[in-house]
C-alpha cells in the first residue's frame, strides 16, 4: 500500500512537472526595501537589501533561485557587505506568493579593525510575500544565521514577464502560415490568368 501511495505521488509530482515545461512563464521579481539586523558585535546595524530572483517553472509555481545583495552599517565602526545565493520555497501560497521558507548562502565582506575581512554565510529566512498587483508586491522577512544572527526587513518589488520560447514559436508559425498562404494565392491567380488567356485564344 505504502509503495502505491509513494508512486502515485511520483507520478503526480513528474506531470505537473511536465505541464509546467510546456508551459512556461518566465518571471522575474526585483526587490529592495530597510532591514535592522545584528551584523555588529555591538549594538545593531542598519541597512539596505536588493534582490533578485527566477520563478523556476517546476511543481506548481512554488520554487524560486536568485541573488542578495545587501549592506550595513552600525553607525560606528562596522561596515558589512553581503553577497548571497537563495533558494526559495513557497509552502503555503500560490503563484510564487503567500508564506515562504529560504535557504541562504554566501559571503560577508566586513569592515571593521578587529574582525577578519571576509566571512561564509549561511542562514535561513521565512516571509510572507503579499501581492499588491499582478506586477507589484510587498514582501516582510525575518532570517537567522551566521555570522550576522537575526535580521528584520521588508522589500518592495515587482515582477516582470520575460518573452518565452512559445510565444516566438507561435510567431514563426504564423509567418510561415502567412508566407504559404501568399504562395497559394500567388499560384492560384497565376493559374487563373493562365486559364483566361487560353479561353481568349480560342
Amino acid at each position: 500500500m505504502k509503495k502505491s501511495i509513494i508512486l502515485i505521488c511520483i507520478i503526480l509530482l513528474l506531470s505537473q512537472a511536465g505541464f509546467a515545461q510546456e508551459n512556461p512563464q518566465h518571471v522575474i521579481s526585483l526587490g529592495f526595501g530597510p532591514e535592522i539586523n545584528m551584523n555588529a558585535r555591538h549594538n545593531f546595524a542598519g541597512g539596505l537589501t536588493l534582490s533578485a530572483d527566477y520563478q523556476l517553472p517546476i511543481s506548481a509555481n512554488q520554487f524560486a533561485a536568485g541573488l542578495i545583495i545587501s549592506g550595513s552599517h552600525n553607525f560606528s565602526d562596522t561596515g558589512v557587505m553581503e553577497t548571497i545565493g537563495m533558494f526559495r520555497w513557497y509552502f503555503m501560497g500560490d503563484d510564487y506568493t503567500g508564506f515562504f521558507a529560504q535557504a541562504d548562502v554566501g559571503i560577508h565582506f566586513i569592515t571593521e579593525e578587529h574582525a577578519p575581512p571576509v566571512l561564509f554565510h549561511v542562514g535561513v529566512r521565512a516571509g510572507y510575500r503579499i501581492p499588491l498587483t499582478d506586477m507589484f508586491y510587498i514582501e516582510p522577512y525575518g532570517r537567522f544565521g551566521y555570522p550576522y544572527f537575526l535580521g528584520l526587513g521588508v522589500l518592495a518589488g515587482m515582477r516582470i514577464q520575460l518573452p518565452s520560447n512559445s510565444s516566438n514559436r507561435n510567431n514563426v508559425n504564423y509567418t510561415d502560415n502567412n508566407i504559404n498562404s501568399n504562395f497559394d494565392n500567388n499560384i492560384d491567380n497565376s493559374d487563373s490568368e493562365t486559364d483566361s488567356d487560353s479561353g481568349m485564344e480560342d
